[in-house]
């Protein structure tokens, strides 16, 4: 499976924008979220 990377704010634990991330290093974290198979 393929993952991706998404922010999250450590405060509230509402995902973010990567931009947002880069502000605010001390109160944001990047996780890395599976990515799931498209079905048929």
């Amino acid at each position: 499976m393929a993952t991706r990377k998404v922010g999250r704010s450590a405060i509230t634990g509402e995902f973010v924008s990567m931009k947002e991330v880069q502000k605010h290093p001390k109160t944001t974290i990047v996780q890395k979220v599976k990515i799931p198979k498209k079905g048929k």
